[in-house]
């Protein structure tokens, strides 16, 4: 793809995929380009070029950053795109990337960011050196560039853990980059001295800054380089310089978005913390005037919005410090304590105009920055912890200021409910601030201080606001947070009374207290036992009120007139999820409403997926209806449910093709019609196509489908003449690291349920393929993976129409004259036994053990030399205290990951239970199992056997007692 014409036709294919009706059609079109070579760099020329509009080429760098996410490389780090375009690209992106506007440079950044998680530094040994000579004493706008790069690449390391390659990679940029670096620092102050009058020089200067704190940050995340440490006070001098910098020419008019300046300091604040926490032995003698530096700030930057990311990292910095109980010492005074509260604390957690009229503008916004937990960089949220940490440190002192605030409010508010409605706000999270003991996590809080009486306090000023028509509705939330904070500290009877009121708040008009009302009720029943893992409310306690919860959940949610609306609040969905799981069978008879519902939602919102949250919650929600409905009302809702899945199969929704998938498994396997039904039949041939399982989320639920199909119809694929193309799935898995597991089980269940007649002139490639593997590409993974095929083999009941049985375990690796089964039973079979964990993975490996030493005559024919080493890991793994029955699902729903995204990985629904197949389903004591074996052939083996020790001959006796 070189031509002046397919610029031209890609460029236009990516302007018509800004086209929301057309989107889809253009995005399949650029998909199909894709695959031909040069199109890597067809779309960097489009980029690149000024002819085309700027819309288009940041659309071009978009699918480029997402073409490379998918195609780069594979699991196993080989290029999916041909060689010199691999080359191409490496030689031309990075000054590509520095001459471009900023919207651009972040998508390109990103790509890099890709390309060197994969290829640097061993296939990418150039890139630093690179960006260092592209650096310029006088070109701000291609250092800039640089530093994005360098940004993009170096950030990796932040999240990652310690490891011995990381740190090589890191001491290869520090050789190249650190002197550099720090000649860039000086150069920038320079200059921006010199320029301290002029702002258009000045803006690019603060954006090299920002850059430069940025990687800073970077290269000290893992550990301090020497470099640093050794220039330490230059280099955190000009840091303390900018964080004590105040020109009014830089500073931006705006009052909600923070400019350059405010960007800096706050990221200057980000890198203190760092330094504050893991290298205080090198940064200890400059703290003290960082931390007075912070506290001038903090007492003399304005409330407006644009400071609040500054502020809340401020704020973090000397929470940070304060967790040092040397440190802290400064704080300790009661009247230092009543500054920090009055002059800091106060400022920053009070309501703002800017927050109420967030509450009414963008209500789920204001939702998510205020909820605990969330990862807004909120004031509220950084003052509360500062506060927090300083009570853990001065409990008493901190108590007894705080609750004089407390009180002091309180008794305002009392006097005049309207004028002072702000200030109970106020009292009700500084009470909350200092009444959490340690940290408030998923499960809510486990402590609190002692020396308050937080349900004597809910009591008096909280629970009169739940049901006072004139509260205001900022109160209300903050009744409904104290419910969802303190949760833990209720008994099981307030919380029952309180939840008809929390129920009425969904006919509130107020968004957020509906809202809020949806996230308490849904942590609730989220609720444990003490000392249990059993739930604390089941569906005696919600079933008689659950249709009409769900009826008015389902009404607002469905207030939404668009996808995007209809998806915006995830809240609302989590709440009818956990309501139908906590519900279970109480939910069948009004089931069909709720699948009406739930089908009009996922219809509606498959046309433009906007919210990962709520589409997994939705999809939980169905599988919920499935699991616990379906078996009562069978084929009740296959009607409904296959035309929405067909439908987003149709449309290719790859956001929701994998949930799709794992429901199409979950509805046949809870069917009780004995055939496959014929809308599955005609999904057979699609779901073996190649592109399918080419995405990586798709995979695992395409891999369980293919297992339910077979387990419903076993000669479907040799009727249809699949066969060979379902075992060409089989290999394709095989030969991934990332998925070779998927393709052992689809393997295990392709024996258990296909005909021998069928299946038995594949065995002897089936087994070279595996083989092949384990010589060239073997990984302890794929050891147990085999090593559980085989035990599973055996275990299964020998059968004349089946390949199955101890004997076919055995033969089936015998692929040469002299065999290769007591290599294979020695060197991974036995060694990986130990490290079968799961209860199903023992019982199948014991049940598969004791058949092959007493049940298979190839075995001890053949390798009666193998016998007593597998007869002492028969023994040891009897001794192991985890020999109870397989897992067979819980009604209890675990907790969704919290950062759900559309991506490219398989995100599994918890309420779709695997109980995955069991060929020794009739052996429900295993010991006893053994036993009556031992009785029945023991002595007749151990005589063909030979030479068997006392031990063991001992221990299988004790067994056969």
């Amino acid at each position: 793809m070189e031509s002046a014409q397919d610029l031209q036709n890609v460029a236009a294919l990516l302007q018509s995929s800004l086209n929301p009706a057309i989107a889809k059609q253009s995005e399949q079109s650029l998909r199909a380009a894709e695959a031909q070579q040069g199109f890597s760099i067809l779309l960097l020329q489009i980029v690149a070029s000024t002819d085309f509009s700027h819309t288009t080429r940041l659309a071009g760098a978009l699918f480029f950053k997402n073409f490379i996410r998918r195609k780069w490389t594979d699991e196993e780090g080989n290029y999916l795109i041909p060689g010199a375009d691999v080359n191409a690209v490496k030689n031309e992106i990075v000054g590509l990337m520095i001459t471009q506007p900023p919207s651009i440079q972040v998508q390109l950044g990103e790509a890099i960011s890709i390309m060197a998680d994969s290829d640097f530094p061993d296939r990418w040994q150039n890139l630093v050196d690179d960006l260092v000579s592209r650096l310029s004493p006088t070109d701000l706008a291609v250092n800039n560039g640089v530093l994005q790069v360098a940004h993009s690449i170096f950030k990796r390391w932040r999240p990652l853990f310690r490891s011995d390659a990381l740190f090589m990679e890191i001491k290869l940029v520090l050789d190249k980059f650190c002197m550099p670096f720090m000649t860039l620092f000086q150069r920038t102050d320079e200059l921006i001295t010199e320029n301290q009058n002029n702002k258009a020089a000045l803006e690019p200067l603060f954006q090299s800054l920002l850059l430069i704190i940025k990687i800073y940050f970077d290269l000290n995340c893992q550990d301090i380089p020497e470099f640093f440490e050794d220039h330490i006070e230059l280099l955190m001098g000009l840091v303390h310089k900018y964080l004590r910098y105040s020109n009014p020419i830089i500073e931006t008019d705006d009052d909600n978005e923070s400019g350059p300046l405010e960007q800096v300091k706050a990221s200057i604040c980000e890198l203190i913390q760092l330094y504050s926490q893991r290298y205080e032995d090198v940064f200890g003698a400059l703290l003290p005037s960082f931390v007075d530096t912070t506290w001038t700030l903090l007492t003399t930057t304005g409330l407006e919005p644009k400071y609040d990311l500054l502020i809340s990292r401020a704020l973090s910095f000397l929470t940070t410090v304060t967790k040092s109980p040397e440190r802290a010492q400064v704080f300790s005074s009661s009247d230092i304590l009543q500054q920090i509260v009055e002059k800091v604390v106060l400022p920053n957690m009070s309501l703002r105009t800017s927050d109420e009229e967030l509450f009414e503008d963008d209500p789920i916004e204001y939702t998510r920055r205020d909820l605990e937990g969330s990862d807004s960089d909120t004031r509220r949220r950084a003052a509360t912890d500062f506060l927090r940490e300083l009570k853990e440190r001065f409990e008493g002192l901190v108590t007894d200021v705080v609750m004089s605030y407390v009180q002091r409010y309180l008794q305002q508010y009392s006097a005049d409910r309207s004028a002072n409605w702000q200030l109970k706000d106020t009292a009700v999270y500084l009470f909350s601030s200092v009444a959490v003991k340690g940290t408030i996590t998923a499960s809510g809080v486990s402590a609190t201080n002692m020396l308050l009486d937080v349900v004597g306090f809910f009591s008096q000023n909280i629970a009169p606001d739940l049901v006072e028509p004139s509260t205001h509705p900022i109160l209300k939330v903050d009744a409904i947070k104290f419910i969802h904070t303190f949760r833990n500290q209720l008994t099981k009877q307030q919380l029952l009374e309180a939840f008809p009121v929390l129920s009425s708040m969904f006919l509130s008009p107020e968004y957020v207290v509906y809202t809020y009302a949806a996230i308490t009720i849904e942590r609730i029943l989220s609720i444990r036992q003490p000392s249990s893992s059993h739930l604390l409310f089941d569906k005696d306690d919600v079933g008689p009120v659950a249709q009409e919860l769900l009826i008015n959940l389902f009404g607002l949610i469905e207030k939404g007139k668009t996808p995007e609306k209809l998806a915006e609040n995830e809240f609302l969905m989590k709440c009818v999820m956990r309501v139908l799981m906590t519900s279970k069978d109480s939910i069948v008879p009004f089931s069909d409403s709720l699948i009406q519902h739930l089908a009009g939602i996922v219809t509606e919102t498959s046309k433009n997926p906007s919210n990962p949250k709520f589409s997994h919650y939705t999809f939980e929600s169905v599988a919920i209806v499935i699991r616990f409905a379906s078996p009562v009302k069978p084929g009740a809702f296959d009607s409904i449910l296959f035309s929405v899945y067909l439908n987003i199969l149709g449309q290719d929704v790859t956001e929701f093709v994998p949930y799709v998938f794992q429901l199409l498994s979950q509805m046949l396997e809870v069917s009780p019609q004995a055939t496959l039904p014929d809308g599955y039949t005609q999904l057979i041939q699609p779901i073996l196509s190649v592109s399918l399982w080419d995405a990586r989320g798709n995979v695992p639920a395409l891999t369980r489908l293919l297992q339910s199909i077979l387990a419903k119809a076993p000669t479907i694929f040799g009727a249809m003449n699949l066969l060979e193309a379902l075992l060409g799935v089989f290999q394709k898995l095989l030969s991934s690291r990332a998925n070779d597991h998927l393709g052992l089980d689809l393997l295990e269940s392709i024996f258990y349920f296909i005909p021998k007649v069928q299946i038995s002139q594949y065995a002897g490639p089936i087994a070279n393929i595996i083989l092949v593997r384990l010589e060239k590409s073997r990984t302890e993974k794929l050891v147990l993976r085999v090593t559980h095929l085989i035990y599973f083999l055996a275990s299964a009941p020998t059968a004349v129409d089946k390949l199955l049985g101890p004997n076919f375990a055995t033969e089936l690796f015998d692929v040469t004259p002299n065999g290769l089964f007591g290599d294979i039973f020695m060197h991974f079979v036995l060694a990986a036994t130990p490290k079968l964990h799961s209860p199903l993975d023992k019982k199948l490996a014991i049940v598969g053990l004791t058949k092959i030493l007493f049940d298979s005559s190839v075995f001890l024919q053949k390798y009666s030399s193998r016998w007593e080493a597998g007869a002492r890991v028969l023994l040891e793994t009897l001794q192991s205290n985890s020999l109870v029955d397989a897992f067979e699902g819980g009604d209890e729903l675990p907790e969704a990951e919290e950062d759900l995204a559309f991506g490219a990985s398989f995100v599994k629904l918890n309420a779709v239970v695997w109980k995955g197949h069991d060929p020794a389903r009739d052996v429900t004591d295993v010991k006893k199992f053994v036993g009556d074996t031992i009785r029945k052939a023991g002595h007749e083996v151990i005589a063909q056997v030979g030479a068997v020790s006392d031990e063991v001959k001992s221990g299988l006796a004790a067994l056969a007692v």
